[in-house]
């Protein structure tokens, strides 16, 4: 990974400082014993076995007793729509009253071990905790790691929508559910759950008007603004499978998500900003649907007002097709293993992967990893960076919070506009309790200068870190000058497929060191392997590949369409196991060091970009006989794509043709995927058999040329000094 040349190895490992939470974090909270968490109240067990009036308690809980409680709440919010409110209004509770969840490490520990040797008590208790369901469920897992056949809660029935938004808003209609920070810093609003359940429902009923059914799957390309929010709860309210988008990939790129996903409705904008530009949104919704002849209807949300083409018959306005529905719908009652999206994500093969997650093993990850790792408690301001249209969006930005019944900031623009104060601005205006974001906006904001951190931020409690390793010295800036010593800070690891995090510190309880991820989740028993033999490494200060040895309620279930690519990726590698894709270490104290990826995947601004999708995108051009592809350091976004390529006879190099291999990728993938650099070789170091050996090609990047190894067994091993005489010759001339 990006930061691998800082992460130290297990040996060295004994000379890095240990923190441990600031004392004046621990030292601020004080609350009575007897004031529980807000969901230990809204979520009490239900009988495993319901009698008659159980289940008539549960029709009328599920169908009328929502129906009359929204009247309620909206005769509440009613009386309070004329009213000018303030965040001040929404924030009035005094400082924070509550101390960390678990009382000290020692109970961490505790738990852990239980999670581990008794994972259906455990897992049992803290899915009744902190979930509503309509049916309990008896059988709390089943399956095997090998056989790829996990499956948890398995009679349970309970509904996404109804857990996020409708508890909340059946309690407190007024409480804040988004903060949101448009690009222009005077452009935000606030949606309370009340706001947001009606919003949710005239969604859901036009979803439902264009045909979309229980299993159905709806694309969603949307910018970060509240209507996503809006647009992925309608879909699980009526059992729909979410497919976000990521709003900055290129149109050939949505084309191929909508078609493997066999999505028939396309949620998108006019247009999206975001840093003061305008991104065509909509322009690139059509130019892929051009190729996607199952699409029949596609729902416009005005973001600009901007004058975009309506194809008729297919696309409609937002706020024309919401104000024909009622304010209330229903949420659907689903099984626990249904699914609730599909992610794409790169993959070594090249083409993008549909990881599905299912409904109540995913809430429950989401859920709990937002209690602990986060310390989340009632009234928090919850404030992720990440985007939408990719993991940490889904699982930070909007389930854990919502679950947990907290705000959460959805923020529209970079970091960098329209000053490199804006985070700190953000965080001090609303009052944040928690921030969480990637090292790369970290370095480019260290880079700025501290005179821009001018925000006192006395509310952060807890800082974040997600995406990559982060840096020693980066996380100590985080620490003393964003979090002035007083908020604890979280190195996360996790991925896409895991769902939510598994390796972490737990705020206010984990000691921490810088550059490492710390300890392992609940439910989560790592295991170091030595990719060699395949056999587990033992004990501390190891090195070797990271998998996990029992499965967890939020890993995802299949690749969809493609269970065999599933068991083939991750657990077909090293039976039994669940292979991560990642080096790691455990050093002498049993801290955990990610080390970065061991396949084809490069890790951009905390964004896995598959190398033969880059690949397979530059040799679409005309004048490219080869491509191969790497990863290599970069200060600001941990890794950047380099791209080695060998032109066809006939073609004359040019920096405009340089320029047109970049524009490829950034119309095949996107822009965030464009290569840094292009070296254009004679050839490429291939075996006799053909494979490209990449591995010299960034040993010559990172100038280890004298640690090549043998090279003898190349199909032309003199091509190897020809590609570092290009190299050299190219950093000369910079």
């Amino acid at each position: 990974m990006a930061e691998e040349q800082n992460v130290p190895k297990v040996a060295e490992a004994h000379n890095v400082d240990t923190f441990h939470p600031p004392e004046k974090m621990l030292a601020s909270m004080s609350c009575p014993p007897c004031n529980p968490h807000p969901l230990d109240r809204l979520s009490p067990p239900v009988s495993r076995r319901p009698s008659l009036a159980a289940r008539l308690l549960v029709h009328i809980s599920v169908h009328w007793l929502p129906r009359a409680l929204h009247e309620i709440s909206l005769m509440t919010v009613k009386e309070h729509k004329s009213e000018k409110r303030t965040n001040a209004d929404f924030f009035s509770s005094p400082e924070h009253p509550s101390k960390p969840h678990l009382a000290n490490f020692e109970e961490y520990q505790k738990l852990y071990q239980e999670s581990i040797t008794n994972p259906t008590k455990f897992w049992g208790e803290r899915a009744r905790e902190l979930l509503s369901w309509y049916r309990d469920f008896d059988t709390v897992s089943s399956g095997t790691l090998a056989d790829g056949d996990v499956k948890w809660f398995v009679e349970g029935q309970l509904n996404a929508s109804y857990n996020l938004v409708d508890r909340h808003a059946f309690k407190d209609p007024n409480r804040v559910a988004i903060i949101y920070e448009a690009d222009e810093p005077q452009d935000g609003r606030n949606v309370t759950y009340g706001e947001l359940l009606r919003q949710v429902c005239k969604a859901a009923w036009t979803l439902k008007q264009m045909g979309v059914r229980k299993g159905d799957t709806v694309a969603i390309y949307l910018p970060m603004i509240p209507e996503a929010v809006v647009a992925i709860l309608a879909c699980i309210r009526i059992g729909a499978v979410h497919s976000i988008v990521f709003a900055g990939f290129s149109a050939d790129s949505l084309r191929d998500r909508v078609i493997d996903a066999r999505s028939r409705v396309v949620i998108t904008t006019d247009e999206g900003k975001r840093g003061g530009k305008l991104i065509g949104t909509k322009k690139i919704v059509d130019d892929a649907l051009k190729q996607c002849p199952d699409v029949t209807s596609v729902l416009v949300f005005k973001r600009t007002g901007a004058d975009v083409p309506m194809q008729e018959g297919r696309d409609v306005w937002w706020h024309e097709e919401l104000k024909k529905w009622p304010s209330y719908i229903a949420p659907e009652v689903m099984n626990s293993e249904d699914p609730l999206f599909l992610l794409y994500t790169s993959g070594s093969t090249g083409k993008p992967k549909g990881v599905m997650h299912t409904t109540a093993g995913y809430l429950l990850g989401a859920a709990l990893t937002g209690k602990h790792v986060f310390d989340i408690h009632d009234g928090d301001r919850y404030f992720c960076g990440g985007d939408v249209g990719w993991i940490t969006g889904h699982t930070y930005v909007v389930y854990a919070p919502l679950l947990l019944g907290v705000s959460t900031v959805v923020f529209e623009g970079t970091p960098a506009y329209p000053n490199f104060s804006r985070y700190w601005e953000i965080i001090e205006k609303h009052k944040v309790t928690q921030f969480y974001v990637a090292p790369t906006a970290l370095r480019l904001l260290k880079r700025a200068g501290d005179e821009h951190v001018k925000s006192g931020m006395r509310h952060l409690r807890v800082l974040g870190s997600v995406g990559e390793p982060i840096a020693a010295e980066v996380w100590k800036w985080y620490f003393e000058i964003v979090g002035k010593e007083e908020a604890h800070v979280v190195d996360t690891y996790w991925q896409t497929e895991t769902g939510s995090n598994v390796i972490t510190p737990l705020a206010g309880i984990s000691p921490t060191k810088p550059g490492s991820a710390s300890f392992p989740f609940f439910g989560i028993e790592p295991a170091i392997i030595d990719p060699v033999s395949g056999e587990e490494c033992h004990g501390n200060d190891v090195e070797g590949v990271l998998a996990f040895k029992q499965p967890w309620p939020s890993m995802t279930r299949t690749v969809y369409g493609a269970h065999e690519r599933y068991m083939d990726t991750y657990l077909n590698v090293y039976k039994g196991y669940y292979f991560t894709g990642d080096g790691a270490g455990r050093d002498h104290e049993g801290f955990y060091w990610i080390r970065g990826r061991v396949d084809d995947v490069v890790n951009v601004s905390g964004h896995r970009l598959s190398t033969a999708e880059i690949e397979a995108a530059l040799i679409e051009h005309h004048a490219i006989a080869e491509a191969a592809v790497v990863g290599v350091t970069d200060e600001l976004t941990g890794q950047a794509v380099n791209a080695f390529v060998a032109i066809k006879d006939g073609n004359e190099i040019s920096d405009t043709l340089r320029k047109e291999f970049i524009m490829q990728v950034r119309k095949s993938i996107g822009p965030f995927a464009a290569p840094k650099a292009i070296h254009v070789v004679p050839d490429l170091p291939k075996t006799r058999s053909g494979k490209i050996m990449r591995r010299i090609l960034r040993k010559i990047l990172a100038g280890e040329e004298d640690q090549l190894g043998d090279i003898s067994t190349l199909s032309d091993p003199s091509i190897v000094e020809k590609i570092i005489e290009v190299v050299h010759q190219e950093k000369k001339a910079k």
